[in-house]
């Protein structure tokens, strides 16, 4: 018999804050974390704007000496697990032990970092390459700092699977308790892309958005005049645990997590199936993987991404998976408030599912002035909203075709 999976702890650092009431604070009140970038000059650029994460100080979290190993990616991973650990009320001493297991996923990886050391090569030859260079950049040791940290010795691995890593490990960390590998999972993404080439490289794909006039605006997923995504950072964890341990230890329960889907459009490098199949797959099997029909589900957080085909194809996917019940779902779009953090996004965007569960509060899509007329279903425009949530479901579409959605449920006690 599966094992019955919980979240116990939710660990958010994003541009609208860093730590998990900060973030959800801003939610609800409908505020973005856009602003111009300061990361770099940005002046000469087509798109000059994105969702830094405000005010991070890793010395809060680290030494000088680790901070100066680690990439900026994986100080925000041992920052968001860190506040995940605690609001779970699990040791963060170093102790945690064989029965807690890491998979934190990110996208990219250490492009700052990769940036970086590419300069010292040019400017001095191969001498001047840091030996922390490896393992600050590649994405497995976002989670590998996070066990070393706080001494997880159970399962550990990381997705690198775009937009869609994080929901991916967070999936594949919710069949590693069911299956009885781990008792407890740190599971999400991290990402710190905001560099020149990272911005660069999406900007020379036109998929950015050039509202740079209007910072707070620009993300409007759904809108009629959306233009492309905007770029965020941060890092999105959440505490998974087999749901009998949880509750023999007393902990808060935030809701349980049900159900995971996969699936691939096997399609195009970069755009959706026009019909969206994939992504009507991909919900589909998370709601059979929850053993529930589609019209159970009251809240979708949507993939919503701000451009002009995710929105079109992914109101057209929720019209087909969900018939005639797709015109009574809650549907927001959290990166019209955060930005779009790739590889990290699922991670944040399970958390916020998880505390609009909990809460049974539905964050806004903001920046909804005037619908686009093909995207006509309830995207809760602006403005908050209180609903009754038995189940929710949370998308993270990647590039290259690779889809995930995860289903909540409500706590039955």
């Amino acid at each position: 018999m599966p094992r019955r999976v919980a979240v116990t702890g939710v660990g958010l650092v994003s541009s609208l804050g860093i730590g998990t009431e900060a973030n959800w604070e801003a939610l609800l009140a409908g505020r973005s974390g856009i602003r111009t970038i300061t990361a770099f000059d940005a002046s000469s650029y087509a798109s000059r704007i994105a969702g830094e994460v405000p005010d991070f100080d890793p010395l809060q979290f680290l030494s000088k000496k680790d901070v100066r190993k680690m990439d900026v990616f994986i100080q925000y991973a041992i920052a968001a697990s860190e506040f995940a650990l605690r609001d779970a009320g699990l040791p963060t001493n170093g102790g945690l032990g064989t029965e807690v297991g890491v998979f934190i996923a990110s996208g990219i990886g250490g492009f700052s970092t990769i940036e970086r050391e590419h300069k010292a090569l040019l400017k001095g030859g191969p001498r001047k390459i840091s030996p922390f260079f490896i393992p600050s950049a590649i994405i497995n040791l976002a989670a590998g700092q996070v066990s070393i940290r706080f001494g997880a010795k159970g399962p550990n691995s990381a997705t690198c699977t775009a937009c869609s890593a994080s929901a991916h490990a967070i999936g594949d960390a919710f069949e590693i308790i069911r299956r009885g590998d781990a008792q407890v999972m740190v599971a999400g993404g991290s990402e710190a892309a905001i560099t020149p080439m990272g911005v660069g490289g999406f900007a020379a794909m036109r998929a950015l958005s050039t509202r740079n006039d209007e910072p707070q605006r620009a993300c409007r997923p759904f809108d009629r005049d959306r233009d492309g995504f905007i770029m965020g950072e941060g890092s999105g964890v959440v505490i998974l645990e087999d749901l009998d341990r949880a509750r023999a230890r007393g902990a808060r329960i935030y809701c349980e997590l049900v159900g995971y889907g996969m699936s691939a459009d096997a399609h195009h490098m970069t755009a959706p199936c026009e019909d969206g199949a994939g992504a009507v797959r991909v919900m589909q099997n998370a709601a059979r993987s929850a053993g529930i029909e589609p019209s159970a589900v009251n809240y979708v957080n949507a993939h919503g991404t701000s451009t002009p085909h995710n929105d079109r194809i992914e109101t057209l996917a929720i019209k087909t998976c969900f018939g005639d019940h797709a015109s009574s779902l809650a549907i927001s779009s959290t990166k019209s408030m955060t930005g779009h953090l790739l590889g990290a996004a699922g991670g944040l965007e399970a958390g916020i599912t998880a505390l609009a569960v909990r809460h049974q509060i539905v964050p806004p899509t903001i920046n909804l002035d005037n619908p686009d007329p093909d995207c006509d279903l309830d995207y809760v425009p602006n403005v908050q909203r209180a609903l009754a949530i038995d189940y929710a479901l949370s998308n993270s579409f990647g590039f290259g075709g690779t889809n995930a959605s995860l289903l909540f449920k409500r706590c039955d006690g």
